[in-house]
């Protein structure tokens, strides 16, 4: 209930200057029904990005903005050449709309397999790159996984957040997450490996000789991924733990 109230007391000073409207007395019904914090506010940050989240996408977690930024910050930056980078699987395209924002040689592709993600992905776009000049650095693209990416395309980054939870663990999902986020971008068939495996089938040929992948997982996955890496015949990899002390993201060349 103290976190309910927290809530109500930050929605009624940052959206309504502490008044009691009758918008505000909707969005406090709102909480109560268990909608999520970031959906009732409209928008949520990251990494200094506004994100936008009217259309409901995938809501951007504190382990995914610890990745992105731990990439930027030790390996991106310091690249002196023009990077092309593949957001894929975006939702919300938070991703590629900070390394967008952060890193200035860059160009993006969003590829999602949802319309309505790309639609959300062009509102991001919009927010954070209002100067038009901006507009030649990302496109969008509708694409379950690879399936409409050129064959030809090659890219220096891959980032990847797919939907990795198994089913087999929708109980221990948290209710307001199973009621209100869209189930295609949590769920990934009965291991979660669904997706992992489509994408670990064919991201290395999508890279160029140098280029490298950033890829979410589950913590209790990696054994399995580690098998699929090597079946797909990755030889440089490495795992690594999120700011919790959870194995949470692959580095792969």
């Amino acid at each position: 209930m103290d976190n309910l109230n927290n809530k109500i007391k930050w929605i009624l000073q940052e959206k309504y200057n502490g008044k009691l409207t009758k918008s505000a007395k909707k969005d406090i019904e709102r909480l109560k029904r268990g909608e999520p914090l970031d959906y009732i506010i409209g928008f949520t940050e990251f990494l200094g990005c506004k994100i936008d989240l009217s259309k409901k996408p995938l809501i951007p977690r504190p382990e995914t903005e610890f990745l992105v930024e731990k990439a930027i910050n030790e390996d991106l930056r310091f690249k002196n050449y023009d990077l092309r980078i593949l957001d894929l699987f975006s939702g919300s395209g938070c991703i590629g709309i900070a390394v967008l924002k952060h890193i200035k040689n860059s160009h993006v592709t969003f590829a999602d397999s949802e319309k309505n993600a790309l639609e959300q992905i062009k509102i991001n776009a919009r927010i954070n790159f209002p100067d038009m000049t901006d507009a030649k650095r990302f496109e969008f693209i509708l694409s379950d996984v690879f399936g409409n990416i050129l064959k030809n395309k090659k890219f220096d980054y891959i980032f990847a957040n797919p939907p990795y939870i198994p089913e087999s663990r929708k109980n221990k999902v948290q209710k307001s997450v199973l009621e209100y986020e869209p189930k295609e971008a949590l769920f990934g068939g009965r291991e979660g490996l669904l997706y992992i495996r489509k994408f670990l089938a064919k991201a290395k040929n999508f890279l160029n000789p140098a280029g490298k992948i950033y890829m979410e997982f589950d913590s209790i996955q990696k054994n399995k991924i580690e098998k699929l890496l090597k079946k797909y015949r990755y030889k440089n990899y490495e795992f690594q733990k999120d700011q919790f002390g959870k194995f949470r993201y692959l580095s792969a060349k």
